[in-house]
């Protein structure tokens, strides 16, 4: 059984997706440090021709605090950020039915950040067609006071994983053997460039999903999860 295990973010970019479309089991941490530069509640659109920023507000509150212990912000307007998706994609060839998946994610009335990133997470793979098991980290019974690497191989082990893939960025954060010695092979996943015609301009890449999803057709997005990457081992 293969498992990745990754904290939640929101409209992360294509290759996230393609980490959770290449394993059988894939755990989203609920009990992980929300990190205010990290990408956990922000990502990047394409708008007039540049990479911009959008987020979601958050209330203010400890930075100790887990993302499951976050709240939303009382004053997000969701209207305002589905105007900014509008008037950045208005005119992409696919707009209509990606705005539809992208509206009905805003208006998640949960107001808890990790539901709300869980709940965009799952409702985006259903509109890819990805049927990878989605399991948080909390309802799998391990000792979670366990840190990195260690807690990684608790879960691996808990799930009954014969291979744990990750991102390539992490290749340093693992070591082979600590995996091989659990009966684990350890695997990475390197997403390759795909390049798609945006609105005019130079092209722009590792946008959120939410980009490729505007500008490509469900089929072509669905291709690029499985072609567009390659998987690679620790030597």
């Amino acid at each position: 059984m293969k498992i990745a295990i990754m904290q939640p973010y929101f409209f992360p970019y294509i290759g996230y997706f393609q980490l959770i479309k290449s394993v059988d089991v894939f755990v989203v941490y609920d009990n992980i440090k929300y990190t205010k530069k990290g990408w956990i509640n922000r990502n990047r659109m394409l708008q007039n021709g540049k990479d911009v920023m959008f987020s979601i507000p958050l209330k203010n509150d400890s930075d100790s605090l887990d993302v499951c212990e976050r709240e939303l912000s009382t004053d997000f307007n969701r209207d305002k950020l589905l105007n900014q998706f509008k008037g950045a994609y208005r005119f992409a060839p696919y707009f209509e039915q990606t705005f539809l998946l992208v509206e009905s994610i805003v208006r998640c009335e949960d107001n808890n950040l990790f539901r709300f990133l869980h709940n965009s997470i799952v409702a985006t793979c259903n509109y890819l067609d990805i049927d990878t098991e989605i399991k948080i980290s909390t309802e799998v019974t391990i000792d979670h006071n366990l840190k990195s690497q260690d807690k990684v191989i608790a879960l691996c082990e808990a799930l009954g994983a014969s291979a744990y893939i990750n991102a390539i960025g992490g290749i340093e954060l693992y070591s082979k053997e600590a995996f091989s010695n659990k009966g684990i092979d350890l695997k990475f996943i390197k997403s390759m460039p795909f390049e798609y015609t945006q609105l005019g301009g130079e092209f722009v890449p590792w946008l959120s999903i939410i980009d490729v999803m505007m500008f490509n057709s469900v089929t072509m997005v669905k291709e690029c999860l499985i072609q567009s990457l390659s998987l690679q081992r620790v030597r």
